[in-house]
């Protein structure tokens, strides 16, 4: 048995779950969500705790027990306190501001980039060089955190681009001077 699949998933007050056997969803204060649950695992509530559980021993049965009860947990914490990535944006004239439900970012190219954020996303930018991306669905709220990123990684010299907040950039030296003797 999964030691991570047969613990129950406390659903706390003021959050709603139902499934009907392939969808699970849950709603909650930061909004609601859906997960499509494969034949190998069932889901049952029962009063405040969502059970998963499944019906053989097969590999892959085994490895989907665990999967969706982690799932289902980030479904519940999404809803109730939701999930957060900050990115901090490193470079002279490098900043960003957030117009409705778009990004923009000027970071050194010939034009600025323009990043429309999904639905249920939401961005923050404090002091135009730190951007905080929030909603209730942990993957989406990765997704756009990475792809923001990807679109200036951080160097390894100067250290100029996007990084998450708590990412350690590892630096290289650069180019060494001539020589003390050489022509």
């Amino acid at each position: 048995m999964s030691r991570i699949g047969k613990r129950p998933i406390i659903v706390p007050a003021g959050v709603k779950a139902s499934t009907d056997g392939k969808v699970v969803k849950v709603n909650g204060p930061h909004g609601s969500l859906e997960l499509p649950v494969r034949p190998e695992v069932k889901v049952d509530i029962k009063g405040a705790e969502i059970l998963v559980t499944r019906d053989n021993d097969s590999r892959i049965s085994m490895s989907l027990h665990g999967l969706t009860r982690t799932l289902v947990a980030n479904m519940v914490k999404g809803v109730t306190v939701g999930f957060e990535k900050k990115l901090e944006i490193i470079g002279v004239g490098y900043k960003a501001d957030v117009q409705g439900d778009t990004v923009n970012l000027s970071l050194g190219y010939s034009h600025p980039v323009k990043y429309a954020l999904p639905k249920g996303i939401k961005a923050t930018v404090e002091k135009s060089t730190l951007v905080t991306i929030k909603g209730p669905d942990k993957q989406i709220v990765g997704q756009v955190a990475a792809d923001i990123r990807a679109l200036r990684g951080p160097e390894p010299y100067k250290g100029k681009g996007i990084k998450y907040v708590d990412e350690v950039i590892r630096r290289k030296a650069g180019k060494a001077g001539k020589a003390a003797g050489g022509k």
